[in-house]
């Protein structure tokens, strides 16, 4: 059993949700924006456009990573992981923007 707070333990008056204290431990601060259905819907169909880029850019690099490791080439391989990865980063920064755009 968990001792009784003591009153310098004690958060302002009122009870907090377990949702507000996580977030007051992840650093966010002021109210939580609540989003339109079409808000929500936009935001939807950014991920799964998102996800339909990604997974077409898997599909594209495979075959360059594919040719690298058969004829093992590290520096190919290395630089078409490089390429993988940094055009996986620009679509998600995209994505994460237009997300913002949509939040207003």
């Amino acid at each position: 059993m968990l001792p009784p707070m003591s009153a310098s333990k004690k958060s302002s008056p009122g009870l907090k949700s377990a949702y507000e204290r996580a977030m007051e431990r992840f650093g966010v601060s002021g109210p939580v924006v609540s989003l339109s259905d079409e808000q929500k819907a936009s935001l939807a169909e950014v991920d799964r456009k998102l996800q339909a880029k990604l997974a077409e850019t898997e599909i594209l690099f495979q075959s360059r990573l594919d040719r690298a490791r058969a004829l093992g080439n590290a520096q190919e391989l290395e630089e078409a992981r490089d390429a993988k990865a940094a055009e996986i980063a620009r679509l998600r920064d995209q994505a994460e923007a237009e997300k913002d755009r949509i939040r207003g």
